[in-house]
């Protein structure tokens, strides 16, 4: 057994912040990301010792933490808002900083299964087949997914950038 959880520790403290990243490209909220991420390392932990280590971990944690993503979304889509009396004025920021929030945004108004197919793809630089083997879904449901979130970036991004060109 404290092989198992060497094993597992060493995994951990090596993998846990992509796992982190990972999961907030995937929800795009930190706080969110970190619960994602602690409940599918909690699920690989329970498997570790039944797991097959030779490379193959990390396509398994992603396949675990897309689940718990699309899971937890389903999940949250049934939790009822929460009324403030005003909304916060946003605070400013960095010309920087305002592209990659509003490709963030654009990225957290994607469906779930969109999200993740673009993420997977495109920021775990995953091939169509790891992409499909880890959503567990064909390679052309893969494609068709990437193919819609990115039209929907593009529309997003291009509609943000037309509203501040003409609100300058």
């Amino acid at each position: 057994m404290q092989d198992r959880d060497r094993e597992f520790r060493a995994y951990f403290e090596a993998r846990a912040a992509v796992v982190r990243r990972t999961a907030f490209l995937l929800c795009g909220d930190w706080h969110r990301a970190e619960d994602l991420a602690q409940t599918a390392l909690a699920k690989v932990y329970v498997h570790w010792g039944r797991l097959d280590r030779s490379g193959r971990v990390d396509a398994y944690v992603r396949k675990v933490l897309v689940r718990a993503v699309i899971d937890e979304s389903r999940w949250r889509g049934r939790r009822p808002e929460t009324v403030v009396e005003a909304v916060p004025e946003p605070a400013e920021a960095a010309t920087g900083v305002e592209e990659a929030m509003d490709v963030r945004r654009a990225l957290a108004a994607l469906p779930p299964r969109q999200r993740a197919a673009v993420v997977l793809r495109y920021w775990e630089d995953l091939p169509v087949a790891e992409t499909a083997a880890a959503l567990g879904c064909s390679e052309g449901t893969v494609k068709s997914q990437v193919s819609k979130g990115l039209g929907a970036l593009r529309r997003a991004l291009a509609t943000n950038r037309t509203v501040l060109w003409e609100g300058s």
